[in-house]
């Protein structure tokens, strides 16, 4: 792959903006979709990666705890996502918290999700609220966040959830968008709303294009899908074979990466189980980086 024109926008960058893009990479965490050759793409992850586990509706909450304990024996820090639609009673969860605990997970990330409800939980605050009067082994919890809003749900009650959720919550991860500036002024709209949980920029990984626009209309952020087919800026950072690369998007980031106030603290890459080529493109961003 030919990363020459993120290097050569790159060169534009400050030195803190250089600084705060390179560390975010360096450290990305990566999410995987519990499908049945998820453990053979995970062996292109780096050593001791972050990795997000999602939970999918056709496979069950189970596969998605699975996978999370596999990747923890291979010694990676993995992330299962907790999705309260998929959990059936009080009984149910306590046995998911004993299975993070048995396979020393300390982190998670807590959905309502998309399935239907299979039992008593409707939302992802009431699961919240259950994980803390149970007690649990998580040291950092995480939550979604909308700079696009949510298909379904208005945008007040998005903010007061998410204000809600920050009394259980360590961090938030925003739903995959490819726009920085929709990104930029939400965020700044959210610190000014009071929400102070650090953000976890969720970004797209290397994917064809075509997927990731089908994507976007499906789970409702279709400004975004028209932003990817219009803007001639972010056309520009695709590859030869129709693939798309985070570098514009986080070009586009720069300076509110750079900002303390913003308070980004790590990147959350979705690669729809793409993780070789993923991977090949945060060795090729870093690698670009040493070579400067």
């Amino acid at each position: 792959m030919n990363w020459t024109s993120w290097r050569r926008k790159e060169a534009a960058l400050s030195e803190g903006q250089r600084a705060a893009l390179i560390r975010l990479v360096a450290e990305a965490k990566y999410e995987l979709i519990p499908l049945n050759n998820a453990l053979e793409r995970a062996e292109a992850l780096p050593p001791g990666a972050s990795v997000t586990v999602t939970a999918s509706p056709s496979h069950g909450i189970e596969s998605t705890f699975d996978l999370a304990e596999a990747l923890a024996a291979r010694g990676h820090d993995a992330i299962p996502h907790i999705s309260a639609h998929m959990i059936r009673d009080e009984g149910h969860l306590s046995e998911l918290l004993q299975r993070a605990r048995d396979a020393k997970i300390t982190k998670a990330f807590v959905v309502g999700g998309d399935a239907k409800d299979r039992g008593i939980f409707h939302d992802g605050l009431s699961l919240l609220r259950a994980i803390d009067e149970q007690g649990h082994p998580f040291t950092e919890i995480g939550v979604p966040s909308y700079p696009e809003g949510h298909p379904d749900i208005a945008d007040d009650v998005l903010l007061q959830v998410l204000r809600d959720k920050q009394r259980y919550a360590h961090a938030m991860t925003n739903q995959m968008c490819f726009n920085p500036t929709a990104v930029g002024r939400w965020l700044i709209r959210m610190r000014a709303e009071g929400i102070t949980l650090p953000l976890h920029l969720g970004v797209p990984g290397v994917a064809e294009l075509t997927k990731l626009i089908t994507i976007s209309a499906r789970i409702g952020v279709a400004g975004s899908a028209r932003y990817l087919k219009k803007n001639k800026r972010m056309v520009g950072h695709l590859i030869r074979r129709g693939s798309f690369g985070p570098d514009a998007f986080l070009e586009g980031m720069a300076s509110t990466l750079a900002d303390p106030a913003a308070d980004v603290r790590a990147l959350h890459v979705f690669t729809f189980n793409q993780v070789a080529d993923t991977a090949a493109w945060q060795t090729a961003m870093l690698n670009g980086e040493l070579h400067r």
